[in-house]
């Protein structure tokens, strides 16, 4: 070999030496650019704009790397269909009777995995001042849906208004009164609606979420409620955190009630939402 090729040789040593010292070889690479950690994430269906105790949660659990969406629905409708569809992990905004009821005609497979509160179920109103105004003919709105609906009856017949043919039934319906003395009209609507009904019927009954959406206090303006009394754990009107049966054991669903389940979150709904009682322990 002459001399040119020899110093040829030697300049393309060089420089592949100088380009390789350049690049970092795949294992190298894998270790200065690590995968980015997968981000545990908990969606949870809400209903109503007041959730002070969750967005506490929120914050607790953002400390241990969980990141708990809150997805706000405007109605009772939609929150179990999006738990069902997978849409949503899950959801608190209904008591075990609704759940129960929405499962059996919907076909939905969810569960309650921990007790939250009950809340009185009370009757509002823009005309009369007391349960013992209503006079002959007059309307009471309530909700359109079998749980909610056949409470209210339970109520006005609570209240001495109407008589069911079956007082242990959890879910009657307009069409089990037995007695109705003043001829009381009822009228079937939305529960979401029934606030905004108020300066149109003599009364309404209005689920405590929608009265603190409303400005509406149930502590101080209910002219008649069921109440809570001695808390009953067999109660059907108990609120619950729901998931789907299949994912009811998640371990990620474990520090979602870890959070939930503190001093701080019940006074927290004793403070913001008046008249409700937390049912679990901390």
């Amino acid at each position: 070999m002459d001399f040119k090729s020899k110093a040829l040789l030697a300049i393309i040593g060089a420089a592949t030496l100088i380009s390789g010292c350049g690049k970092e070889t795949p294992a190298e690479q894998s270790v200065s650019q690590p995968a980015a950690a997968a981000v545990k994430e908990v969606k949870l269906g809400l209903v109503g704009e007041h959730n002070e105790e969750w967005e506490h949660v929120q914050k607790l659990l953002s400390q241990k790397g969980i990141k708990l969406t809150i997805v706000k629905f405007a109605d009772y409708t939609l929150p179990n269909r999006a738990l069902h569809d997978g849409e949503i992990d899950l959801n608190a905004f209904q008591h075990v009777a609704f759940l129960k009821a929405e499962n059996e005609q919907k076909g939905f497979h969810n569960v309650g995995i921990a007790e939250t509160v009950i809340a009185p179920l009370g009757v509002y109103s823009k005309k009369v001042k007391s349960i013992k105004e209503i006079k002959d003919g007059d309307t009471i709105a309530i909700p359109n849906d079998v749980t909610n609906g056949g409470r209210a009856l339970k109520v006005l017949e609570s209240a001495g208004l109407i008589k069911l043919k079956d007082p242990s039934s959890y879910t009657p319906s307009v069409r089990d009164i037995s007695e109705n003395p003043l001829h009381i009209k009822i009228y079937e609507a939305d529960a979401g609606n029934l606030p905004s009904l108020l300066p149109d019927v003599t009364a309404a009954i209005i689920n405590n979420n929608y009265c603190f959406d409303n400005g509406i206090d149930p502590l101080k303006d209910a002219i008649f409620s069921d109440g809570t009394g001695e808390i009953d754990h067999s109660n059907p009107y108990i609120n619950v955190i729901a998931a789907r049966e299949d994912r009811k054991d998640d371990p990620l669903f474990q520090e979602v009630l870890k959070a939930y389940r503190t001093k701080e979150v019940a006074d927290l709904i004793i403070q913001y939402h008046k008249g409700t009682v937390p049912v679990f322990k901390y």
